[in-house]
This record gives structure tokens, sequence and C-alpha cells, in this order.
């Protein structure tokens, strides 16, 4: 009966050091498994921060940009397509960073980081109670039963309970870890599509406003043409204008000698009509002359719608520098939104997560 109590006692101690060992080893793993889910979501807390603080900058761009919309004069001063984009894209940023402080706010990353160091250092406290720690000693009545003593099943409950809750905070946080990984590739690429549509719309209004000052400078070209023709005319006309004056002088002159004839030699004779005829034609001649130097009324529209065109011009090409200002501040600042590739793969860690359970417990 001894031989028999002593083997059923090994027996009972064989399978009690075989669950306490298979509970050791499965507590280790569970603190290994949290001590890299406390890395990969430190990792991950750090992207979320370094993406709003990449959304910063790229505000700041947008604003700058906007400023120099702003810069525009007189008739240059619109709500255009380019002036829209950017104003969509600081609505995008603003939305993108928001949405990046929310969730990390409203998952409180580093609550949790503090919940699993808490949680790792009290898990280390109960492993470390074993066989070969040094506090183990001969004591008084061990085999009483002190109060609060749990029954094995009991016991099996707590360590059921302390596996599963460590597995649930790695879920939780795999889960969280996907979240934010999801929300700042979902903002990369708003963000990026809308990079790109506000470029697309900056180029369109260079390539426009380039078109519309090559325009204007050839209205320019014309019309400097057309003055100086106009005023090589009018002082053509002017001088025979002085010219036909001088004749009309001298006719007058001759007639009004002829007339001082003595007597019978007083007659209307050929020289005094050929005289009378000339006036005439003088007389008309210069009528038609006065008529068309009255064009420098044209010549001076001609004048103001040249000012005008060099107003133009000068808003025009003040618009330009300011789109090139733009376009460079854009290319020098803005970095194209990377592709951003998590370092974890939550969906495989998820899976790897609820297989692994099922298996030490199998």
């Amino acid at each position: 009966q001894a031989k028999w109590d002593e083997h059923n006692t090994r027996t009972r101690l064989n399978d009690r050091v075989t669950s306490m060992d298979r509970w050791r080893e499965i507590m280790a793993r569970c603190l290994t498994d949290i001590d890299l889910e406390i890395d990969a979501l430190t990792k991950v807390k750090l992207a979320a921060e370094n993406a709003i603080q990449a959304k910063n900058l790229c505000l700041d761009v947008a604003i700058e940009c906007l400023t120099f919309c702003d810069s525009r004069r007189d008739t240059d001063v619109v709500r255009d397509p380019v002036e829209e984009e950017l104003l969509r894209e600081v609505k995008v940023i603003e939305k993108t960073k928001k949405e990046l402080q929310q969730r990390e706010v409203h998952q409180q990353l580093s609550c949790d980081h503090w919940h699993k160091v808490e949680t790792l250092e009290l898990d280390r406290q109960c492993l470390s109670f074993n066989i070969t720690s040094g506090n183990i000693s001969f004591k008084v009545n061990p085999t009483r039963i002190p109060e609060g003593t749990t029954a094995l099943c009991e016991w099996e409950l707590n360590n059921q309970c302390i596996k599963g809750r460590a597995e649930a905070e790695m879920r939780v946080s795999v889960d969280l870890q996907g979240a934010i990984t999801l929300t700042i590739a979902k903002t990369n690429n708003e963000l990026n599509t809308q990079h790109i549509a506000t470029e697309c719309a900056l180029r369109k209004r260079i390539r426009d406003m380039e078109g519309a000052l090559s325009e204007l400078r050839w209205q320019e070209k014309n019309t400097l043409e057309e003055i100086a023709e106009m005023e090589e005319e009018i002082q053509q006309l002017e001088e025979n204008l002085r010219k036909r004056t001088l004749d009309l002088k001298v006719a007058h002159t001759r007639l009004e000698i002829h007339t001082y004839l003595p007597h019978i030699e007083l007659c209307r004779d050929q020289a005094q009509y050929r005289l009378t005829d000339e006036v005439q034609q003088l007389e008309a001649t210069i009528h038609a002359l006065q008529k068309r130097t009255e064009s420098q009324d044209a010549l001076d529209a001609l004048y103001q719608q040249l000012h005008h065109i060099q107003t133009d011009i000068d808003y025009k090409t003040n618009s330009l520098q300011l789109d090139n200002k733009c376009m460079d501040t854009w290319r020098k600042l803005v970095v194209p939104v990377e592709k951003f590739e998590p370092e974890v793969d939550a969906v495989s860690r998820t899976r790897n997560l609820l297989r692994n359970s099922q298996l030490e417990l199998a």
C-alpha cells in the first residue's frame, strides 16, 4: 500500500510539474508576444506622429501658395481652379491631420502602451516564482491550508484568464495597428491625389498665362506698328497741308495784285481764270487734308488701347512670376507622398495569434 501511495504521489507530482512547466512555457511565450506587440505598437505610434508632422509641412506649402495667389493685381485677382485646388488641399490636409490625431487620441496609444508594460511587469513577477527561487525553504506547518487558497480548478481557470487577457490585449493591439496603418495609407492616398490635382491646375494656369502674355505682346507689337504708321501718315499730311497752304497764299497774292491793274488792263484774262481755278482746287485740297488730319483722334484711341495692353501685360507678368514662385515652392517643399509600407502584417499576426492559442490549448 505504501509503495502504491508513493507511486501515486510521484505520479501526481510529475503531473503537477508537467502542468506547471507547460503553463510556464505558455506564459513565457505570452510575455514574448507582448514584448513584440509593445515594440510594434510603438513603431506604429511613431509612424502616426511622423505622418502628422509631414502634413504640417504640406499645409505650410499650401498656405504659402495661397498667399502668392492673393498677391495678384487688378483683373488677375480671380477665384480660379488653382486657388480652388489649393483651398481644397488645405481642407484635405487639415482633415487628414484630424483623422490621424483622432485615431491616436481615441485609441489612447500611450495609455495602451503603459498598460502593456504594467501587465508585462506583473506577469514577469508571477513567472519568477519556481522551484529554483532563492527564497524557498522549510516552513512551519507547511500542510496548513492558508486562507484564500484556491482549488486546482480555480488555479487552472486563473491561468486561463491570465492567458486569455494577454491574448485579448495582443489582438486589440494588432487591430489598433491595422486601423492606424489603414488611416495613414488612406490619408496619404487622399493627399497624393490632391497633390496631383493641384499641380495639374498650377501647370494649366501657367500655360494659359504664358499663352495670354504671348497674345498680349503680339497685340502690343501690332498696335505699336499701327501707331508708327499713323504718326508717319499724319506727319506727311501735315507737311502736305503746309505746302498747299503756302501755294494758296501765293495764288491769293497773285489774284490780289491782278486787281490793281489800271483801267482797261483790268480784264478777266486766262491768267485770272487759271488763278481762280487754282485757288478753288487748293482750298478743296486743304479742306480734304484738314479732314484727314482729324485722324489724330484715332491715334489717341490707339495710344489708349496700347496703355490698356501694356497694363494688362504688367498684371499678367506679375501673375506669371507669382505662379512660377508657387510652382518652385511646390517642387522644393512638397515631397511626394510615398506609399506607406507597414512593418507588420496585422492580418497575418491576428491569424497567428488565434492559431497559436488553439494549439496551446489542444
